[in-house]
Parts: C-alpha cells; structure tokens; sequence
C-alpha cells in the first residue's frame, strides 16, 4: 500500500513540472557549448580536457585546457601509475 503511494506521488510530481521555452533553452545551450568542443592536440597542448579524466601517451607531461572552465591542466602521474589531467 505504501509503495502504491509512493508511485502514485512520484507520478504526480512529474506530471506537474512545468516545461517552459526557457527552460528547454537553458538545457540545451550547455550540451551544445560542449558539442562543439572537440578534444583534440593544438601544437604543444591539447583542447578541451576534462579534469580527472585520463590523458593518451602522447599528452604524458603536457598541458591541456578544460572544456569548460578553460582552466590548465597538466598530463601527471598519479602513484598508481595511471596518466590523469590534474590542474597546475
């Protein structure tokens, strides 16, 4: 019986969020922002990076720029032996 409740709620809150014009813009505009940010190597450093995430061995003690928040990161090795962008 409860769990009947719960659904049943959980099914009227999503019925009743509003879905304006403003609000499928303003979801839209990050991941469009995103999509034209391609990771990619520009001369000495590479494009579009996201922090955390692992670098290829060609980026191995080089910098990169986040996708972003335009921010440098650097290609480092972590002491478990995985190549990670850190910021630095």
């Amino acid at each position: 019986m409860l769990r009947r409740l719960v659904v049943s709620a959980a099914l009227a809150a999503s019925v009743l969020v509003p879905t304006t014009a403003s609000t499928l813009v303003a979801t839209a505009t990050p991941a469009a922002a995103t999509a034209s940010c391609a990771y990619q190597r520009s001369g000495n450093h590479w494009n579009c990076v996201t922090p955390g995430a692992y670098c290829p061995a060609a980026a191995h003690g080089r910098y990169g720029y986040a996708k972003v928040t335009k921010r440098r990161y650097t290609c480092t090795r972590y002491p478990n032996g995985q190549w990670r962008w850190k910021r630095g």
